[in-house]
């Protein structure tokens, strides 16, 4: 897996009228020169935004690439929700879900007490 090319990939082709103009002349041509799995280069040249998102690629980037192939907001939004249902929760990058429950909960898993700071508490 490789979330860097693939969002490298996108940036790209956000930005670049050439790398827009190749991709719509040739998808599996615009993305050869990335270092993508089988399942990345699928999802890029489908478009599958839901594999897309599942994966980690960045909201920011991945609405440019949804307006570029003319997905309306609405449904943008729910082709995200429909890749989580039908793919599982985002595996990597800033969306990814990580059991992550908190300051409090991680330091009281390590046995840490940690102040309270509310104030009528005190």
């Amino acid at each position: 897996m490789s979330l860097y090319y693939v969002q490298k990939f996108l940036y790209e082709l956000n930005r670049d009228p050439r790398v827009q103009s190749e991709y719509e002349a040739d998808r599996d041509g615009a993305v050869a020169g990335y270092e993508l799995s089988e399942i990345e280069r699928d999802a890029l040249t489908e478009p599958d935004i839901g594999l897309l998102y599942h994966l980690g690629v960045n909201g920011q980037i991945l609405m440019h690439f949804a307006a570029l192939h003319k997905i309306e907001w609405a449904d943008y939004l729910q082709l995200m929700r429909d890749g989580l249902v039908q793919h599982g929760p985002v595996r990597e990058g800033v969306y990814a879900v990580t059991g992550y429950e908190g300051t409090d909960a991680h330091s009281a898993s390590l046995g840490q007490v940690t102040p309270n700071t509310n104030a009528k508490d005190a």
